[in-house]
């Protein structure tokens, strides 16, 4: 029997058929080499969901991430959800982690015989295994955040529950969010944010174990200096008027300490975006009003991995 073949009762089966060799160089950066596709600038706005049928909108971008399932970034997949007065509509994904973020309205959740109640603001958390249908006691509309891309990716199924099923109220989340923003040195920081956390991930201090969660507020006449991360930030604007926009770039002028020829994204109110891992981004707030933001990420995996790689650019006082 050749070398590479193996044999199964009395057919012999070669295995060497998929193996092929690459010199170093010319495969150890597919994204420079064009083997493997960008993640790219998407930005998704209101009208997609702020009216018409109960329904839930993928954010799809698998046609340019070239994955044959649905996916917004590699690892994550992000929908709109529009629920309209006494409807109700089910999910149960294969994931490991669901976040919700109620964007407007009010109703309950039936989450494997138990209920939790929610309303404009709040973030939920569910676990692996949750089979949940969720009723609207007024239109309703939801920005919903999984991470059945990574388990398409790998090929496996979730099957054990990390952490229970978890409310992020909006009073407690905008008070702390005030006290940050209120703090004497809060004009110092590049970002003026809460990041949201449960107890059971106490070494990524993250929302899940996969997902990573920020409630951010832009004051009036702010610019956020920019920052980067290894991970693909699925923003949402909470609150804007306009004026208020993001820069992203891939280099900072280390002079000015401003991003070079940006990508800029308004904001406006309901909108989510991609920002792209490794690129600078800044955040300006030329309205007559505080702007809130909602990045999303799976650095929760990252942190864990050790490979987030959070840098910061500071301007000068």
């Amino acid at each position: 029997m050749k070398s590479g073949q193996l044999e199964v009762g009395s057919v012999t089966e070669d295995w060497t058929g998929d193996a092929r060799f690459y010199e170093y160089a010319s495969a150890a950066d597919p994204i420079g080499s064009g083997m493997i596709s960008p993640i790219p600038t998407a930005q998704f706005k209101a009208d997609l969901y702020n009216s018409g049928e109960t329904r839930i909108v993928k954010l799809d971008l698998s046609e340019q991430l070239r994955t044959p399932y649905p996916a917004t970034s590699p690892s994550l997949l992000a929908h709109f959800i529009r629920i309209l007065k006494d409807d109700s509509l089910t999910t149960q994904p294969n994931a490991t982690s669901e976040l919700y973020y109620i964007i407007s309205g009010k109703g309950h959740s039936d989450i494997n015989g138990f209920t939790i109640e929610w309303k404009k603001g709040d973030f939920i958390t569910l676990p692996a295994g949750s089979s949940s249908r969720h009723t609207a006691v007024e239109d309703s509309t939801i920005y919903y955040i999984l991470d059945t891309p990574l388990l398409d990716y790998l090929g496996v199924r979730a099957s054990e529950a990390r952490f229970s099923p978890t409310i992020f109220t909006a009073e407690e989340a905008q008070a702390k969010l005030d006290e940050v923003a209120n703090a004497p040195d809060a004009h110092l920081k590049n970002r003026i944010s809460i990041l949201l956390n449960n107890q059971k991930f106490d070494q990524t201090l993250t929302i899940t174990h996969v997902l990573w969660a920020m409630y951010g507020i832009v004051p009036v006449g702010s610019n956020q200096a920019p920052h980067s991360h290894k991970s693909v930030a699925l923003d949402f604007v909470a609150y804007a008027e306009p004026g208020a926009y993001t820069l992203v770039g891939d280099q900072v002028d280390p002079v000015t300490k401003h991003i070079i020829d940006p990508i800029r994204i308004d904001w406006e109110v309901g909108k989510a975006f991609v920002t792209p891992p490794g690129l600078w981004h800044s955040h300006h707030n030329e309205s007559g009003k505080p702007a809130y933001i909602i990045p999303i990420q799976d650095a929760g995996l990252q942190t864990y991995l050790r490979t987030l790689d959070i840098q910061f650019f500071h301007y000068d006082e």
